[in-house]
């Protein structure tokens, strides 16, 4: 029989459809990438992007050859960081200039490169050029919110298959990420304990849903996954920013990512996925009760009319048994 699951964050109910249950292969094979002739993010194609914000380059080579990461604003920001908010009303509607910044970091030189099979040490990069940037824009106090996330393949939303992520930093804080904020704190408010660091210890008692651990972090399927194989990592410690992460905290981050995309490239043959970073808000004070992690969704089943219509997501795998097909991946 299908069942209803409510999330303890944010209220949300989900419908895990078993009688509709999938095995891993029963979902499509995303198709190749598209090859296109020309790659703005290759080296060489340096000026083709707006200028550089940020770069690693080996022994501090200034030159445009020579990186192993690049950051530049994204050519077609969906904001822009000129200007102010000039909030205005019109009658009952509310509205304001577009602020904001959106910015590209391409990941690597190489076109071909996908993040599971990259050096963990590169993963590291990568995870701190996220830290860096969010560094960099939380000085401007005209942002209150900065999401990391990643596109990969087509179907996921990607435009350009060179290995790339992407942060957008915004003047408010989103509904998605206020819900969960809010749905946090009231469970603090009532019980005196962060729900997330509550998750984590009882997901590692009955480890029905434990993907993967190491010192420092879990990966978990959710209770109520909206989405088939849906994996959330988390710190086992209490962090509410990204950013405050330390180099043993980034070290432990990129084994795991590595380790999950590498168990979903093998169980579900490479399959197109989003993945974001939750951080608590940049103008919050208050932090016992919020955690960050990162949240990985692959894209295996369409969101359609009765989701669009009501806010329920049908899930047809049940979460124990995304966790169980994960975690017995050999890499």
């Amino acid at each position: 029989m299908p069942q209803l699951r409510k999330d303890p964050i944010t209220s949300r109910w989900v419908i895990i459809s078993t009688e509709r249950g999938k095995r891993p292969l029963d979902f499509p094979a995303a198709p190749p990438p598209p090859q296109l002739g020309f790659c703005p993010f290759c080296p060489g194609n340096e000026d083709k992007t707006p200028p550089e914000i940020m770069a690693y380059r080996k022994n501090g080579n200034l030159s445009d050859r020579g990186w192993s990461l690049r950051v530049v604003p994204n050519k077609f920001p969906a904001l822009q960081i000129e200007g102010d908010l000039d909030r205005t009303g019109e009658g009952i509607y509310d509205r304001m200039h577009g602020l904001g910044a959106h910015e590209v970091i391409i990941e690597s030189p190489n076109h071909n490169d996908v993040l599971s099979a990259m050096s963990e040490e590169r993963v590291e990069d990568i995870l701190w050029a996220y830290r860096d940037r969010i560094l960099d824009l939380k000085k401007d106090d005209r942002f209150q919110y900065i999401l990391i996330f990643k596109n990969y393949g087509e179907q996921a939303g990607a435009s350009l298959a060179h290995p790339h992520s992407q942060l957008i930093a915004t003047p408010i804080v989103p509904k998605r990420a206020r819900e969960e904020v809010d749905g946090a704190k009231a469970y603090f408010d009532y019980k005196e304990r962060c729900i997330f660091c509550d998750m984590i210890r009882q997901e590692l008692q009955s480890e029905l849903r434990v993907i993967a651990r190491n010192d420092e972090f879990v990966a978990i399927a959710p209770f109520a996954s909206r989405f088939p194989f849906e994996t959330w990592i988390l710190p086992k410690t209490h962090e509410p920013f990204f950013h405050d992460a330390q180099k043993h905290d980034m070290v432990s981050c990129a084994r795991i990512l590595k380790e999950v995309l590498g168990k979903m490239d093998q169980v579900l043959v490479s399959p197109p996925y989003n993945y974001l970073i939750h951080s608590l808000p940049l103008q919050e004070t208050e932090m016992d009760h919020y955690h960050w992690h990162i949240e990985i969704m692959p894209t295996l089943v369409k969101v359609a009319g009765f989701e669009w219509g009501t806010g329920f997501y049908i899930n047809p795998v049940l979460p124990e048994d995304a966790a169980k097909y994960l975690r017995e991946a050999r890499l």
